[in-house]
């Protein structure tokens, strides 16, 4: 597999992309973000730490310290 090349505002915006709550849905198969494929390991990393930071921000602000992600895996599940 090749090593894609971004400008570095390139790779923010897939950073940015790649960290946000949302992710495609297929029932019948596992589905990656988009981003993912168009960012090195260098850029995957800082995604996932961009990702970690979010969470705790949603979580510090919601009135059941739960993230965006933990509510609609919660609503998934009919919780």
């Amino acid at each position: 597999m090749s090593t894609p090349t971004n400008t570095p505002e390139d790779a923010e915006r897939l950073i940015e992309s790649l960290a946000g709550a949302w992710r495609p849905r297929d029932p019948r198969r596992l589905r990656f973000h988009p981003a993912f494929f168009d960012l090195d390991a260098a850029g995957r990393i800082a995604a996932f730490d961009r990702a970690a930071q979010l969470r705790q921000m949603e979580a510090a602000l919601d009135p059941d310290g739960l993230s965006t992600t933990a509510r609609a895996v919660l609503a998934r599940l009919g919780g």
